[in-house]
């Protein structure tokens, strides 16, 4: 695995993230949810910077974050500015993470198993990938069905 590349992938769908948060015409519908539709773009947007802060910036870049998953799923109506804002910040943390990251601890141990069983950081990191294409899906659709 590259580490230019992976952040490259990251900074690519970051800003298709980016895209899909202006691509609503109501931001109000940011924060709508259906009955067959659990959580909101903006919720599943603050999960997504939330995750990314934790994993990639605390844990392998050493910025300082306390995570609020409270705050994630439980906040409602934030401006989509300030979401567009934590997008920015967070684009800068992966990067800086990633990039001072040197390849030889892809091969470490992860300091989360998931699954029930231990994992190196190079795995981990598709996972993470993996997690916020899954979520970004999710934000497509849910412009696409409620905006």
């Amino acid at each position: 695995m590259n580490l230019k590349e992976l952040n490259f992938l990251f900074q690519r769908d970051l800003n298709k993230l980016k895209e899909e948060l202006n691509a609503y015409q109501e931001e109000r519908n940011l924060w709508s949810v259906d009955k067959n539709i659990a959580n909101s773009a903006g919720n599943l947007t603050m999960h997504l910077v939330g995750n990314l802060k934790q994993y990639i910036g605390l844990d392998l870049g050493g910025f300082p974050y306390v995570r609020n998953r409270e705050r994630e799923f439980g906040a409602k109506g934030e401006p989509r500015e300030g979401l567009l804002l934590e997008l920015e910040e967070v684009k800068k943390i992966v990067e800086q993470s990633l990039l001072q990251l040197h390849p030889d601890r892809l091969g470490d141990m992860s300091l989360h198993s998931f699954f029930g069983y231990p994992m190196t950081i190079g795995f981990f990191l598709i996972h993470l990938y993996g997690h916020f294409n899954y979520h970004l899906g999710q934000i497509n659709y849910h412009r696409r069905m409620l905006d």
